[in-house]
């Protein structure tokens, strides 16, 4: 389990990170140029997800360490909780966008009047807000556990009693509140945009399933990436116990920092332009080297 926990891990950070890189800088110049409020949540989207692979490499030493926490121990809960609190802002965010693409396509005309960047600003600070919140509880508790005795030996894994009765319900709070409302919002918002736009008579057919088959994906990769983790919040409760599997689950959510680029390119013109940009260099310079 140790090696697939890394091998993931790895293959997240090694993919994930220039392609998120490629996707900031390119909605960086977006947002100074002509900020629209996709825009701004892409962005936000996007910072979070750098951010959550910034902190990747601790999870790494942690699975190299056969998931023994060998770094000084303050880093345990504040590695833990920016790393979670990234995970559960890439949810809340996935539904902004849905909210977002639902109003301007069922509601064009209403929705362009108060179509401002500075409502999507205001949108990710209170999802920041929000989750930070709901996950203190990850940077409370290690310390709870460390006390004035020795650190313990692992990171955020093994709980007493009485610390179960404090966290499993925190988690279903999690599940219920950053996981089911959200995907069920989601729901909502792109089964009618996909009916909307099949109403639709002057878009043309190739724009239509393009976006019918974004909208479809964005709920494919919020059930699969995020799904199975927060399931195991569900299991643990019933059975009053931090569920063992829950680092397998993980690899899911993990995973998510590289399928986010794939939704940013579908869903941002200028990001497939920067993209395409990129492999025609990319090609031209391989034609020089392979000429020369």
């Amino acid at each position: 389990m140790l090696q697939l926990l890394l091998s993931v891990y790895i293959f997240t950070f090694l993919m994930g990170v220039p392609a998120n890189v490629l996707a900031f800088w390119t909605f960086c110049q977006k947002v100074r140029t002509r900020a629209a409020p996709i825009d701004v949540l892409l962005l936000n989207l996007t910072i979070s997800d750098l951010i959550f692979l910034a902190f990747l490499p601790f999870k790494m030493k942690e699975a190299s360490d056969n998931m023994a926490w060998v770094l000084p121990f303050p880093l345990c809960p504040f590695s833990g909780f920016v790393f979670y609190v990234t995970i559960y802002n890439s949810t809340l965010m996935l539904t902004a966008v849905g909210v977002e693409r639902y109003l301007g396509v069922a509601y064009p005309l209403r929705y362009a009047l108060c179509r401002r960047p500075r409502y999507a600003v205001v949108a990710c600070v209170v999802i920041w807000a929000v989750t930070s919140i709901n996950l203190s509880v990850v940077y409370i508790m290690p310390y709870a556990q460390w006390g004035h005795a020795q650190p313990p030996p692992t990171c955020y894994m093994e709980f007493t009693e009485a610390e179960l009765r404090i966290l499993l319900p925190l988690r279903l709070e999690l599940f219920l509140v950053l996981f089911c409302i959200p995907f069920l919002i989601c729901c909502f918002c792109y089964v009618n945009f996909i009916l909307v736009l099949s109403r639709l008579p002057n878009i043309s057919r190739r724009r239509r399933l393009r976006a019918i088959g974004l909208a479809l994906g964005t709920l494919v990769v919020f059930a699969v990436c995020f799904g199975p983790y927060n399931a195991s919040h569900v299991v643990g409760f019933v059975h009053f116990e931090s569920q063992e599997w829950r680092n397998v689950a993980l690899l899911s959510s993990t995973l998510n920092a590289c399928l986010d680029p794939f939704i940013f390119y579908f869903s941002s013109a200028a990001v497939r332009s920067m993209m395409k940009r990129c492999f025609k260099n990319v090609a031209a310079k391989m034609h020089i080297l392979k000429c020369g």
